[in-house]
């Protein structure tokens, strides 16, 4: 059976991941991964548009492909796709860089197999859901699983609506199949992502939610973790984290609840669906699920932040003490509403809150890891480490794949995919360490 020799690169948030993961295991051939551009017949780039440091480092990407294929005697195809050709257009960006062959935007993902089938003149696809499947890049611990596309919100500094469109929920019978079908391959974790994934289900019309989606999850077999991440504020009801108090097993009490900030009069101006007092969304959790681990994300130097503002948040994070945290220079993005209002703050105060807001989270970190220190966990493997050997990385329950810390682990049974009960022997800021 022949195959198609690919190098690929996809940037920014998982869900382009899973982007790029259907679109090339969905092209009617065995893909084969190559570490060269010129050993490759499809050279694809998913870029992220989200914000400018983001394009910025989009364009590097494509400009150094560019520069390396121009050196290549049997030029393989370049195809960009993703955000950034969302947000500025396929026709703006071709007169740009000529040098791209295939431009996908973000419209037309439904259409990207086809599209980029027909430019490689491979035979015609089959049409359809399911016709793909997903050629993994995130080995064989972890998977993630998109449910939905776009955003119903419209916080007043994300581009993302204008970029991905309003909310579309992926049918549930659709991500069954293709969760049955990761599970099937090993994986032992599914992470569900979307802009906003208390929102799936809004816009089917037959009065599902994401306890219907979830349902349907928790009775497939292999699955040994379910996480939830981007969990709207307003969207971490009662009833929701009732069914995550019942439920048990492989639905870790996990949530990743992005508040970005936690001042009434910042959130306002964000035009963030809580814009009252977040700690009532912390105190629901809490109350409900005393063990859960809650991970979030704030923005500082958001246009009209005071000292006052930013002190605020300071106590929060010193009161609410999460268990992970990840925190956003504002960026003014054009097309925004953010973008024209009114006293906007100096980039050095920016960094600089954004330092300050961190080195107070790696003190909690450190603190919360501490004592997780002589506790036996199980540790899910992910892989080898790159330079010790019997080493491996992984991660226990209250750590997400590439966002939070992770659990360097050595001993018996561990191998990539294992999940091994281990003692946790030491911490640092951010990582623990274990041993089987």
């Amino acid at each position: 059976m022949k195959t198609l020799p690919v190098w690929s690169l996809s940037l920014g948030c998982p869900k382009n991941r899973v982007d790029s993961e259907r679109l090339l295991g969905s092209l009617g051939l065995p893909v084969k991964s190559v570490a060269q551009m010129g050993r490759a017949r499809l050279v694809f780039i998913n870029t992220c548009g989200f914000i400018a440091p983001a394009v910025r480092e989009s364009v590097r990407a494509v400009l150094d492909a560019v520069n390396r294929l121009a050196r290549c005697k049997n030029k393989p195809l370049l195809a960009v796709a993703g955000c950034m050709v969302g947000r500025y257009g396929a026709e703006e960006l071709a007169r740009e860089l000529p040098e791209v062959d295939l431009w996908l935007p973000t419209g037309d993902l439904a259409d990207w197999p086809a599209m980029l089938a027909r430019a490689l003149g491979l035979p015609r696809l089959p049409e359809g859901p399911g016709s793909g499947g997903r050629l993994l890049s995130t080995g064989p611990s972890y998977a993630w699983l998109k449910i939905g596309e776009g955003c119903r919100h419209n916080c007043a500094f994300c581009t993302i609506p204008s970029i991905r469109g309003g909310l579309r929920s992926e049918p549930v019978s659709d991500l069954l199949a293709e969760a049955r079908g990761l599970l099937e391959q090993g994986v032992r974790e599914l992470v569900l992502v979307a802009q906003d994934v208390t929102a799936w289900g809004g816009d089917l019309g037959e009065k599902k939610s994401l306890l219907h989606l979830l349902e349907g999850l928790l009775g497939l077999d292999g699955l040994a973790w379910l996480r939830l991440l981007y969990l709207y504020p307003s969207g971490v009801t009662p009833e929701l984290l009732r069914f995550m108090r019942e439920s048990g097993g492989p639905l870790l009490p996990y949530l990743d609840i992005p508040l970005q900030h936690a001042h009434p009069e910042v959130l306002a101006r964000m035009g963030r669906p809580f814009a009252g007092d977040p700690r009532r969304v912390l105190d629901r959790v809490r109350d409900a699920l005393p063990e859960a681990a809650v991970r979030t994300t704030f923005i500082v130097g958001y246009p009209g932040e005071s000292e006052a503002h930013f002190d605020s948040l300071c106590r929060f994070v010193e009161e609410s003490r999460f268990q992970n945290m990840g925190v956003f220079a504002y960026q003014a993005e054009e097309g925004t509403k953010a973008a024209g209002l009114p006293d906007q703050v100096p980039e050095e105060i920016r960094e600089r809150r954004r330092a300050t807001l961190m080195e107070i989270q790696a003190g909690i970190s450190e603190s919360l890891l501490a004592e997780r220190v002589g506790q036996r966990l199980p540790v899910l493997v992910d892989a080898p480490h790159p330079e010790w050997p019997g080493l491996h990385s992984g991660r226990v329950w209250f750590q997400s794949p590439e966002v939070d810390g992770m659990t360097y682990v050595s001993g018996p049974g561990v191998s990539p995919g294992a999940l091994v009960e281990c003692d946790i022997v030491e911490n640092a800021e951010y990582d623990l360490t274990a041993l089987a």
